[in-house]
């Protein structure tokens, strides 16, 4: 039985892969500290879960519009306008099962066959698998570490070609948690604008910000830009809502228009029970995100100051996210229990194996010689696991 080349062009999740062995051997019984969690290790805030309880007994079980229930379309426009000034009408919003699935709409409604979409690296790693699918070519672009990872225009210049159709933008950004300031975002948009380019917004992560950043949303800039940026966004970051999958997209009429006739064809309409759940999370208190960001706040300082204190091992501080993105370079090459270490993959592998600590090398982000660690997860577990992580780096030779 034959499978498709498009189907086997695509790469396994790496970040899931490392969650499913640890949660495997957490199974057997051992004693595993994970760092690979993208999600928020609290419970959906009680007000969100009641209004979806709610839902269930009065019977909001049927569809909805393919691209999300009116009220929820109008919330989100009130969140845009309230968070970022920018005015949508609810024909422009597209609602969808969690942020991945928008992403996956648009690569599927503005690429032809061998269009190039331009992803910097460090990058989340479903980005170039989901250019794949939809028939796009995803083009790499590797911002020099001294400069944060960040998009430089020179560098952006380097890498168009006639067949460049979008570059994409994640800030705050998975891995890295940096953030692009206004200028940054000005220097994108300008060669979009001169270029014609689409551009992604990924700004899943906006909520979620530390050391007194601001996120700007590259659409506020001005009304041009507005048009040829696609804001994508949801629930699950900020709200602690990963499983209910719940994320949309704000963009021109047209563009929302093919995406949501794209999502009726393959999936009709998100969860309704979780629409509900999504309304009450962007009409109600928002004192719980602030609390979660909090909490983040103190164990992203407590795991940066720990990790600089390590052999081998260095980072730069993250503005944003959950994130903190190591560079294991000084690593790799050396001897752990007389087997070489020749890349991040083994060394976290070897991590895993031997000192029980779970974190995701860099390769399917496009950084193999570094590695991503989660602190969502308990101020407990990070010192249990960073403590691990410190014995295993000096066992190194």
């Amino acid at each position: 039985m034959k499978l498709s080349r498009k189907s086997l062009s695509i790469a396994p999740s790496p970040t899931l892969t490392i969650d499913a062995r640890a949660k495997q051997l957490k199974k057997e019984g051992v004693d595993v500290i994970g760092f690979g969690a993208g999600e928020p290790d609290f419970d959906t805030p009680e007000h969100i879960r009641e209004a979806a309880m709610t839902a269930i007994r009065e019977g909001y079980t049927r569809y909805t519009p393919s691209g999300g229930a009116p009220e929820l379309k109008e919330a989100i426009c009130e969140k845009m306008w309230r968070d970022h000034n920018l005015r949508y009408q609810p024909s422009q919003i597209v609602v969808s099962n969690g942020a991945k699935h928008s992403l996956a709409n648009i690569f599927n409604a503005i690429l032809d066959e061998g269009d190039e979409v331009i992803i910097p690296a460090p990058y989340w790693v479903s980005y170039p698998e989901m250019v794949k699918l939809a028939g796009g070519k995803p083009v790499f672009m590797e911002p020099d570490e001294k400069d944060g990872h960040m998009i430089t225009t020179a560098l952006l210049e380097k890498h168009l070609t006639p067949r460049t159709r979008a570059i994409v933008v994640n800030s705050p950004g998975n891995p890295s948690g940096q953030i692009y300031s206004r200028e940054e975002l000005q220097d994108i948009a300008a060669i979009a604008h001169k270029h014609d380019l689409w551009i992604i917004s990924d700004e899943i992560y906006e909520k979620l910000i530390y050391g007194g950043a601001n996120h700007i949303s590259i659409a506020s800039l001005d009304e041009e830009t507005k048009k040829r940026t696609v804001v994508v966004n949801g629930v699950s970051k900020s709200y602690a809502m990963t499983g209910w999958r719940i994320g949309y997209t704000a963009s021109v009429p047209e563009l929302a228009a093919a995406m949501d006739n794209i999502q009726s064809h393959l999936t009709s309409n998100p969860n309704s029970i979780a629409q509900k759940a999504a309304l009450a999370a962007l009409r109600g208190p928002q004192d719980c995100v602030e609390q979660m960001r909090r909490v983040f706040d103190a164990r992203r300082h407590y795991m940066v100051q720990r990790i600089e204190k390590m052999p081998l091992l260095t980072c730069k501080e993250p503005l944003g996210a959950f994130y903190v993105f190591v560079n294991a370079g000084q690593a790799c090459g050396r001897h752990f229990r007389g087997t070489l270490i020749n890349s991040a993959d083994e060394l976290a592998a070897q991590l895993l194996e031997h000192y029980r600590v779970a974190v995701v090398p860099g390769r399917g982000f496009g950084a193999p010689t570094y590695l991503r660690l989660s602190y969502a997860t308990s101020e407990e577990n990070i010192r249990k696991g960073l403590d691990r992580l410190e014995a295993f780096l000096q066992e190194l030779q």
